[in-house]
């Protein structure tokens, strides 16, 4: 039987226009629609809708790869390449054959981060060793990879990671950095004797140091930090045999660090944009190219004198916000091209570099989700991309792209519309029954024939127009009469905004046994006895029943609900820091780290830039909020701008409790005659404790937090300021809870005098929707291309104000229900970290609660997620 083919089509703007036009006419009418929504998923035209509403539609022939890879070799014979798999996972070393793109050799290491080279014989094969400190060594021939003795950089060294790699000509001497200790080192490969090693910056003290995992079960903490943590943290290395020169890009900050390869001197420190990652050399060393993550751009070095020759924009747009996170670069053969991989874009930039100052962008080409390594084959006849998210997170209640056996080859792109190979699984083992979100990322390597001459440039041209096609605009219905204005400076009734950000829940999890919506009442777990307010909040304003999170866990997914993005800091450190419970990688987000801040930060510091007051409540916070412990923030815009007595993340901590000092708040501004502007609150409870002998019973929790949230709304609804307030409630993550459309969907809330009451707006909206919104509402600059790009929630809005109260509806459940001792459950929820935020091993702990809720023999479904691509028996060009 022949293989079945899997192929799409190149979602064109005005295709992926028409479907958000038509889900927001779906959303105009008072009940749920009949016509099903936009969802994430396999759209009609053939392009894959990611949960926050990218398409994708990578170019060339896609092999299936395991969990987050993240970086790519190829071996001097130009025949195989390795690919190195760092993400939540088991970590490996994988080979494949270009020739026939089949996968020949798996190899698992106990850690990695990145870094990895073959030596100039092709004989060997060194890849970062991560917190294990070492560099991993192996044999290689053209049938087998063999694991060698490791080699010591920096084993049993508080906060060291070996991450970039580069080897020396004669391949006897390996430079390595090493991350979070902020050190390089330099390594005899035949001996095992370290050359040097030299510190860029003592980490201080307040870094977080590891904690020893609480179980086999608990994923690795570190704690917070008290103090923003502001190093080098270097990542990607380049070599020049020539001037005996080292460069290291200082991923935590904005500079290269130049130092002598003999002896590890620091030379100089040349500054270049915000979180550079890889360097790469010129042919002739001349010129020192930088991939600038927290900015759209390269940096073109002189390596002389260390001047910045010019900067190539790798966005679409000249100037365009912060968003594409070029984290890859490499050259073609001839030196003439320059390709960068735009992680956040789902795209390759193409350079013509040729001339010394003149670069200039003549295309790009469409990759999977989040590619994260680009490669050139030495005879510059192909094109190598990793894309670390593949082709969409696959259902494990469906298909995956490796059962399939192949997924989709850009038929417009003039490959033929190649299928994919299928390869076995190798090291990473096979799927678990119930996988957790982050282990879903299965990447892809994309094997792209590259034209010459003439035939090149009319593919650049094919391959840019899908690329441009996979790069939305916001596009929603507007009116003159809208609240929230179609242009920002508008004017606008709405004058304060209450922003408040949740703790974890899927849409079917809460809002399952609502009828009017997309719901699937047989995953609901907290229905309308166990959350009567917030049942009653969608019922008398707006149901969103096709909302997701943009993040997938809460290092992300606070990053993502204040900054509309995170950087690439935090989504290739968190696989690691909860995957791998004894690892030095750190908790990454919230406040602690500056190499984790956006290029225009969150959504207080746009405020502020634009004279709106603000005030936060337990955000980005440490500190117990006690006279003697008072809350504040690491963060500069922060400082003054929190309540020092509004608790944060502490599960022992009621939100009632909190709830309450916002209400003396609220009294006080009442009291003033006016409120802070944007208001951003934290009610993280109904995260729960699982079932923890005595503790709150994941109902009562849940319960817990409904209650507060209306007792919130109660309050802001009697009080002055309700005629010109909104409030916002979203989830920073759905926890990969159980969902029948997608584990993205996650409860989120509008209420407002001029939200529309008794509606469904089932508009494909995500996270950065809500701060688009927000933005519009106050007047604030868009953070990054995704709120910029995201759909406004005008469809969830009305132009006359219903000012009538909200009564918040008492709990119809013991809020004082505990768990019970001597449980499985219980003993098992013992040996969880809930220390702070996701610490918990998810995938238990969801059904734990599940198990709670249903009973201990229940069977919680397997989340789902919905960018899966499903067979296609022919293929069509679609150029028109």
């Amino acid at each position: 039987m022949p293989a079945e083919r899997y192929t799409s089509f190149p979602m064109k703007r005005k295709d992926f226009v028409t479907l958000v036009v038509a889900a927001c006419a779906i959303a105009g009418s008072n009940t749920a629609s009949v016509s099903p929504p936009v969802a994430p998923g396999l759209q009609p035209d053939g392009t894959v809708l990611l949960h926050n509403q990218w398409p994708i539609r990578p170019a060339g022939v896609q092999v299936p790869m395991d969990d987050l890879p993240v970086s790519l070799a190829i071996a001097p014979s130009g025949q195989f390449a390795a690919v190195l798999h760092a993400g939540y996972g088991p970590h490996n070393v994988t080979i494949i054959d270009l020739r026939t793109q089949v996968r020949i050799a798996t190899v698992p290491v106990h850690e990695a981060f990145s870094g990895m080279a073959f030596s100039p014989d092709g004989r060997r094969l060194i890849c970062g060793g991560g917190s294990d400190g070492v560099l991993h060594v192996f044999a290689f021939d053209r049938h087998a990879l063999t694991p060698l003795p490791d080699i010591t950089v920096a084993a049993g060294q508080a906060h060291a990671v070996v991450g970039g790699l580069a080897l020396a000509p004669d391949g006897r001497t390996a430079f390595v950095t090493v991350l979070f200790a902020s050190k390089i080192a330099a390594v005899d490969l035949t001996s095992g004797r370290s050359l040097w090693t030299t510190d860029l910056d003592l980490p201080p003290e307040s870094a977080p140091a590891p904690k020893s995992a609480i179980s086999d079960i608990a994923p690795n903490d570190s704690v917070i930090p008290r103090t923003l943590i502001i190093h080098s943290d270097p990542l990607g290395l380049a070599f020049d045999p020539g001037s005996q020169r080292l460069y290291a890009s200082l991923w935590g900050c904005s500079d290269v660090a130049v130092l002598d390869a003999r002896n590890g001197r620091i030379l100089a420190r040349w500054q270049v944009e915000l979180h550079p990652n890889e360097l790469l050399l010129s042919h002739v060393g001349s010129r020192l190219f930088v991939s600038n993550g927290g900015r759209n751009s390269v940096s073109a070095l002189d390596t002389v004198s260390g001047q910045t020759i010019e900067s190539l924009n790798s966005c679409f747009t000249p100037g365009g916000l912060p968003g594409s996170t070029p984290d890859s670069l490499c050259l073609s053969p001839d030196g003439r091209l320059l390709f960068a991989a735009n992680a956040d874009n789902n795209n390759i930039a193409v350079f013509d570099v040729s001339i010394p100052g003149k670069g200039r962008a003549i295309g790009f080409i469409p990759t999977g989700w989040f590619p994260t390594s680009v490669r050139m084959t030495p005879d510059g006849a192909q094109l190598l991309t990793l894309s670390g998210r593949g082709l969409g997170p696959a259902s494990n209640a469906r298909l995956s792209v490796r059962q399939l056996g192949s997924v989709p080859a850009n038929s417009a792109t003039g490959d033929g519309g190649s299928p994919i190979r299928t390869v076995q699984a190798g090291g990473g083992g096979s799927r678990q029954s119930f996988p957790y979100i982050g282990a879903l990322y299965h990447g892809s390597l994309g094997i792209v024939d590259m034209p010459q001459g003439n035939d090149l440039d009319q593919a650049l041209r094919r391959w840019t127009a899908v690329a441009e096609s996979c790069h939305p605009a916001a596009v929603s219905p507007t009116a003159a009469d809208s609240p929230v204005p179609s242009q920002r400076g508008a004017p606008s009734p709405l004058r304060y905004v209450i922003y408040i950000i949740k703790e974890n829940r899927t849409y079917d999890q809460v809002f399952g046994d609502i009828r009017e919506g997309n719901g699937d009442a047989s995953l609901c777990l907290f229905p309308e006895r166990t959350t009567p307010n917030l049942h009653r909040l969608v019922r008398e304003f707006v149901l969103l029943d096709n909302f997701y999170a943009n993040a997938e866990v809460s290092p992300s997914g606070h990053e993502w609900s204040t900054a509309a993005y995170a950087s690439e800091f935090v989504e290739r450190t968190w696989p690691i820091n909860y995957g791998h419970k004894h690892s030095n990688v750190p908790y990454p987000a919230e406040g602690g780290f500056a190499a984790a801040i956006p290029a225009l930060g969150y959504i207080w510091d746009r405020a502020l830039a634009a004279g709106v007051s603000v005030r936060d409540y337990g955000e980005f916070v440490t500190g117990q909020a006690t006279a003697e412990d008072p809350a504040r923030s690491n963060l500069p815009a922060l400082q003054g701008k929190v309540d020092p007595f509004y608790r944060g993340w502490d599960l022992h901590y009621s939100d009632l409790d909190r709830v309450r000092r916002f209400i003396v708040e609220l009294h006080r501004f009442e009291t003033a005659g006016d409120m802070p502007r944007l208001q951003v609150l934290r009610l993280p409870n109904d995260h729960t404790e699982a079932a923890t002998a005595g503790a709150l019973t994941p109902r009562a929790m849940v319960a817990q937090n409904d209650l507060a949230v209306g007792q919130l709304v109660e309050a802001i609804s009697h009080s002055r300021f309700w005629p010109q307030t909104v409030i916002f409630i979203v989830e920073d993550d759905a926890q990969n809870g159980p969902d029948h459309v997608d584990a993205h969907r996650t409860e989120a809330l509008v209420v407002s005098p001029y939200a529309r009451r008794h509606a469904v707006d089932s508009t494909p909206y995500t996270t950065c929707s809500m701060l688009a919104t927000i933005e519009h509402i106050l007047n604030i600059e868009p953070m990054s291309q995704f709120d910029a790009a995201a759909t406004p929630m005008r469809a969830s809005f009305q132009a006359m104000a219903d000012l009538g109260f909200y009564a918040a509806v008492p709990e119809q459940i013991s809020l004082e229900e505990r768990n019970p001792a001597r449980t499985r459950a219980a003993a098992m929820s013992a040996r969880l970290d809930f220390s702070r935020e996701d610490a918990a091993d998810e995938q238990i702990f969801n059904r734990i609660i599940w198990q709670s809720v249903r009973g201990e023999g229940s069977i919680m479904p397997a989340p789902v997620h919905a960018a899966f691509v499903r067979p296609i028996h022919a293929a069509h060009d679609d150029d028109d």
